[in-house]
């Protein structure tokens, strides 16, 4: 019986730790025909295009997300003063915005917000959206995500939203991935 837990929580340690290295390092992690998982940098083929580096070279700064946060508000017809900071303080790696939004319009604005990210350079990141419900974007090292939610999912200390209401959010995270080396490493379960 012990030989079975520690198979089962190995299982799920495993599970876990690909689940999360799919989310953040979607490029980094692929699944082959036999059922193996392999973490790591791809081997470069002879036959891939070279990956197009980011629109910016230099890291972005909070002040110059924080702009791009403001103008892609503006973009969709919102005042940036109608919602309210996701982050504030001292922390740089970390920025935001939110406001209270009627469902019939929040999808639509959501739009326009991602449409202007685009219009600003910021690369699309695919990866486990959902495009009527979330997009993330990256540029310079910061992440955006833009998403929509409704009250099951609202921050514990907003105040409750009614039926017709949902979240509209922009939420920037600093991450500098490419420093994190990765070793090849490969998984077989069954």
């Amino acid at each position: 019986m012990n030989t079975l837990l520690k198979r089962v929580w190995i299982g799920l340690a495993t599970t876990l730790i690909v689940g999360l290295a799919t989310v953040v390092l979607p490029d980094h992690v692929q699944l082959d025909d036999a059922g193996r998982i392999h973490l790591g940098a791809p081997p470069p083929s002879p036959s891939t295009a070279a990956p197009t580096p980011e629109s910016t070279s230099p890291p972005l700064t909070r002040d110059a997300v924080d702009k791009v946060i403001r103008t892609a508000i503006g973009a969709a017809g919102l005042d940036p003063a109608q919602g309210r900071p996701l982050v504030a303080g001292a922390y740089s790696g970390r920025t935001g915005w939110v406001a209270v939004r009627a469902k019939r319009a929040a999808q639509s604005e959501m739009n326009k917000i991602c449409a202007d990210l685009e219009r600003q350079g910021w690369t699309l990141n695919p990866s486990g959206d959902r495009p009527d419900a979330s997009r993330s974007y990256k540029r310079g090292g910061w992440y955006l995500l833009v998403s929509t939610r409704g009250k099951t999912q609202a921050p514990s200390t907003s105040s409750p939203l009614t039926d017709s209401q949902t979240y509209l959010t922009l939420t920037g995270l600093q991450l500098n991935l490419s420093d994190i080396p990765l070793p090849e490493v490969t998984i077989t379960i069954g």
